[in-house]
């Protein structure tokens, strides 16, 4: 590299100093500094505060020339580049120079971001969707200890003090797909297990999801707890409500408690799997359920309300249950959830 450096500088004082600020990080990463020392360096060299940020934890390095943190009210970026790992973007790295943009700017940001990138691909993955299903199933277990699902975490990609939430699917499409869905801006690690997608994510949203992914949501809690909320709220999902929060739940995830053959002996759940064989029935139920109200369960259905009305009618007669009142709409909402649980 020296003997290149002699050949080019008599051309070209830029195209010197270029190779020495290549060369420069060069031996920051040989030397496996962090971030933080990244930073630092970065600052002295540019003479200018240089902040490196990470969408996924949402980590935010910023630091002054005589390598101090800098001052609390950061100064509009005069340059930026993208940190990138795996073709996707992970983080940003700026600089803050009060005038314009120095020659070397864009060059030393460019080496600044790939060192980032490196420093992120060696102590934890950032973004990659897909991830080794024994590392979720450790980071969601209930029988690791708390310094082995600490361990799987921090080999996820996630930091320490960051809340992880956990997401239980059912979807034709691919994981990593509904993962990108459910979690666009942040770290997502996406695996399968027996049946069920796992789905491990910083954030959640669900405006994205096509309809026929079915998605139960835990609460950004403990991983191992997470878990075990979202495989419940998956058991409530329907056609009418793809997307289950246990939060959302309250009492009715009791029902997920309690033995399947307790359940099935209950006269009104008995009356709600007699009615499965009337698709039409059925239906006619779930949306007055759903809706509580016999005008917009008819929106619903596409029908005359007085043509639900005397459906729910025969439906509670055949019960002994009488649907329009607030009891019995009670009881059929109860009764529908705790058969669907049968069913899953």
């Amino acid at each position: 590299m020296e003997a290149l450096v002699a050949r080019l500088s008599h051309l070209d004082s830029h195209v010197q100093a270029t190779i020495r600020v290549v060369m420069f990080y060069d031996t920051l990463m040989r030397r496996r500094v962090d971030l933080p020392a990244l930073a630092r360096a970065s600052a002295g060299l540019a003479e200018t505060v240089a902040g490196v940020r990470l969408h996924g934890t949402g980590q935010v390095i910023r630091v002054a020339p005589d390598g101090r943190p800098a001052a609390a009210t950061p100064s509009p970026p005069s340059s930026t580049a993208p940190i990138t790992l795996d073709d996707e973007e992970i983080g940003t790295v700026w600089l803050e120079r009060s005038g314009p943009p120095g020659p070397l700017d864009e060059v030393l940001l460019d080496r600044l971001a790939l060192a980032a990138a490196a420093v992120v691909e060696r102590y934890g993955p950032a973004r990659t969707t897909l991830a080794d299903p024994a590392l979720v199933e450790l980071a969601i277990s209930a029988d690791t200890d708390e310094a082995g699902r600490a361990r799987a975490l921090r080999l996820l990609g996630f930091a320490a003090e960051v809340p992880v939430r956990v997401v239980a699917v059912r979807s034709s499409l691919p994981l990593d797909r509904v993962g990108s869905l459910i979690c666009p801006s942040r770290p997502v690690k996406a695996a399968p297990l027996a049946d069920v997608g796992v789905l491990l994510a910083t954030s959640v949203t669900t405006a994205q999801l096509p309809d026929d992914v079915r998605a139960g949501i835990g609460a950004a809690d403990r991983p191992d707890r997470s878990w075990r909320q979202a495989r419940t709220a998956l058991r409530f999902t329907t056609a009418r409500q793809p997307v289950v929060h246990h939060d959302d739940l309250g009492a009715l995830a009791l029902l997920a408690e309690l033995p399947a053959d307790t359940v099935r002996k209950n006269t009104d759940v008995a009356a709600i799997a007699r009615l499965a064989g009337h698709p039409e029935d059925l239906e006619t139920l779930d949306a007055y359920c759903a809706t509580g109200s016999l005008r917009r369960a008819a929106e619903v259905l596409h029908l005359h309300h007085t043509s639900v009305a005397r459906r729910l009618d025969q439906i509670g007669r055949a019960w002994g249950v009488e649907l329009t009142e607030p009891a019995g709409l009670t009881r059929a909402r109860l009764a529908l959830a705790a058969w669907r649980l049968l069913e899953t």
